[in-house]
């Protein structure tokens, strides 16, 4: 099968006209997120006597972003999201805790 352009200005014309659909649509999809929305946090104080594992199981039990998760991610989550180094604590340290 052997194919020849007949007219060279319509054919250039309709490979733009393509090339400018494509890129079109690659802007609107691009422009969409597909990562998971906007993070939401909300904020606790540290008390006398809390720990990393009270409060991930805490929140465990009471968040729903948190639901059946294990404990020990939770406490890495909470760690990074504060930029914590280590598990220590202060009493009133600000944290911040992940929700839906």
């Amino acid at each position: 099968m052997n194919l020849k352009i007949v007219n060279k200005k319509k054919f250039v014309r309709s490979i733009i006209l393509v090339f400018l659909v494509i890129i079109g649509i690659s802007f609107f999809v691009g422009s969409k997120s597909f990562s998971h929305a906007e993070s939401k946090y909300k904020t606790i104080y540290v008390s006398e006597g809390d720990t990393l594992w009270s409060i991930a199981k805490e929140e465990q039990n009471t968040n729903e972003y948190y639901r059946n998760e294990n404990i020990r991610n939770i406490i890495e989550q909470i760690k990074k999201v504060n930029k914590m180094s280590s598990s220590d604590l202060q009493i009133n340290q600000e944290l911040k805790i992940k929700e839906l």
